[in-house]
C-alpha cells in the first residue's frame, strides 16, 4: 500500500454542491481555493498490488498471508523485505506548535500533517501517514510512538512545541532503532547551513571566519547553533526574548545553559541588536522584528536570512541595503530556506540503508550535498536551489545514504 499525492474525490465532487447542512451557507470552499484544495483530504490509500479474483485474494490474504507473517515471526527482519515498514515514515504531532499559529490542538494540525506527508511522496518518493495525538504529556507521547513504531521504517516529529521536542526526541532516540527525526530542528538547520555554505562560497569567506547571531533559542535556533558549530563557523550566538544567551546568565532552562556551553565564544551579552553590531550573518527564526539601524551595523557584505513566515523579521526589501545574501522562508522571495529541501532526501537516504538512526554526519552530508547542487550558477539570488530542481532530492538521499555506512549505522 502506499500514500497517494492527490485528493481521492474527483474535481467535481471535491469543490461543488458542499452546503453548510445546518445552516445552509455557502462552504468556505465556494469562495476560497486553500478550502477548495483540501476538501476530503490531501492523501489517501491505494493498493500496489491488485485484487482481480479469487486467486489474487487468497495470495494478498488469506491463505497466502499466513505464510509471511510465520515467516516474519521466524525472522523478524523479514518485515523490511514483506511489509511497507522499510518504506513508510509516521509524521507525528501533538499540535502545540502548528506552524505560527501555535497550541492549536490535534485535529486542527491534521492539515499540515497531511501536507507534510503529501510532501515525502512528491518529493522524496517515502510514504507518510500523518498521526495527530490527542496528548502533551511527553511520557504519554513517547509510549505512543513507541507502541506504534512496528509499523513504520522512521518516526517525523513535527510541530511538537520547545523544549518538550528536545526531550521527546532524545528519548524516542534512545529507545528506537529507527530514524527519528524533528524537522522543525533538524531540517530547517540542513537547510540553513547550506545556504550559508554558498552564501560564504561566492564572498569568498569560509565558514569559520564568519559571526552568526541566530534570533530564537526554540527548536529550529538551537539546532541550527549546533549544526553551526559542528560545520566550523567562527562563532554563533543565539538570542532570546532576554537577549543574549550566555554562560553568565541566572534564567537559563537546561537546554539554554547546554546552548550557552558552546556558542558565543566571544562572551557577548545584551540586547541582540548589540549582538549583530559587526556581525556577518544574521538568522531569524523567532518571528520578532530587527530595526533597520541594527542590521545596518553588521560587518560589509553581511548575510541575511530572516526566515519567519509570513513577516520576515527583517523585510528583504530593508536588507537588500545592507547585505550581500538575503534569504526569506517565503517562497515569494528569492533563495527560499524551505524544510522540503531536506527532509524527504534526508529520510529516502535513511531508509534506503536502513539506518539505526539520522547521524550528525548524516545531516551535514545533507547540507553538504543540497549546497553543490547549485554549483556554478551561484549567485546572490542563488544560494539554494528550487524545491522544484529534481537534482535535490537524489543528491541529498545519496549523500546521506553514504553518510550512513560510513558512520557505521546502515544495516544494508
Amino acid at each position: 500500500m502506499a500514500a497517494e499525492i492527490v485528493n481521492p474525490r474527483s474535481d467535481s465532487e471535491s469543490r461543488n454542491g458542499h452546503q453548510d447542512p445546518e445552516s445552509g451557507a455557502e462552504p468556505l470552499d465556494s469562495f476560497d481555493p486553500a478550502f477548495a484544495l483540501h476538501r476530503g483530504g490531501k492523501m489517501a490509500v491505494q493498493a500496489t498490488v491488485p485484487i482481480r479474483d479469487k486467486d489474487d485474494l487468497s495470495l494478498a490474504y488469506t491463505p497466502g498471508v499466513a505464510k509471511v507473517c510465520s515467516a516474519i515471526a521466524e525472522q523478524p527482519d523479514l518485515v523490511h523485505d514483506y511489509t511497507w515498514k522499510s518504506q513508510v515514515v509516521a509524521v507525528v504531532t501533538d499540535g502545540t506548535a502548528v506552524l505560527g499559529l501555535g497550541d492549536i490542538g490535534p485535529e486542527a494540525s491534521l492539515p499540515v500533517m497531511e501536507g507534510k506527508a503529501i510532501l515525502f511522496k512528491q518529493f522524496g518518493g517515502v510514504d507518510a501517514v500523518p498521526l495527530a495525538l490527542s496528548c502533551t504529556d511527553v511520557d504519554e507521547i513517547v509510549e505512543t510512538v513507541v507502541r506504534l513504531a512496528p509499523s513504520f521504517g522512521g518516526v517525523n516529529l513535527e510541530d511538537i512545541s520547545a523544549p518538550r521536542c528536545f526531550e521527546i526526541e532524545r528519548r524516542l532516540q534512545e529507545r528506537l532503532d529507527i530514524p527519528i527525526f524533528h524537522d522543525d530542528q533538524h531540517g530547517t538547520a540542513v537547510v540553513s547551513l547550506a545556504a550559508l555554505r554558498n552564501a560564504a562560497r561566492l564572498s569568498g569567506r569560509a565558514l569559520g571566519e564568519l559571526r552568526a547571531v541566530i534570533s530564537g533559542a526554540g527548536a529550529a535556533g538551537v539546532a541550527i547553533a549546533k549544526m553551526l558549530v559542528e560545520a566550523g563557523i567562527g562563532d554563533v550566538a543565539v538570542a532570546d526574548r532576554k537577549g543574549v544567551v550566555s554562560r553568565d546568565r541566572g534564567d537559563l532552562t537546561p537546554i539554554k545553559a547546554e546552548l550557552a556551553s558552546f556558542t558565543n565564544k566571544a562572551g557577548l551579552s545584551g540586547t541582540l541588536e548589540s549582538a549583530l553590531a559587526g556581525a556577518d550573518v544574521f538568522i531569524g527564526v523567532s518571528g520578532g522584528t530587527v530595526a533597520e539601524s541594527a542590521v545596518a551595523s553588521m560587518a560589509e557584505g553581511a548575510f541575511v536570512f530572516a526566515m519567519a513566515n509570513p513577516n520576515p523579521e527583517v523585510h528583504p526589501e530593508v536588507a537588500h541595503k545592507y547585505a550581500a545574501v538575503v534569504a526569506t522562508g517565503r517562497s515569494d522571495f528569492p533563495n527560499q530556506i524551505n524544510n522540503v529541501l531536506a527532509f524527504p532526501g534526508i529520510f529516502a537516504g535513511a531508509l534506503q540503508v536502513r539506518a539505526s538512526r539520522i547521524t550528525e554526519g548524516m545531516k551535514l552530508a545533507a547540507a553538504e550535498a543540497l549546497a553543490s547542487v547549485v554549483g556554478d550558477d551561484l549567485a546572490a539570488d542563488y544560494v539554494i536551489p528550487s524545491p522544484f530542481d529534481e537534482r535535490v532530492a537524489p543528491a541529498v538521499t545519496a549523500a546521506v545514504a553514504a553518510a550512513a555506512r560510513a558512520e557505521g549505522v546502515a544495516r544494508r
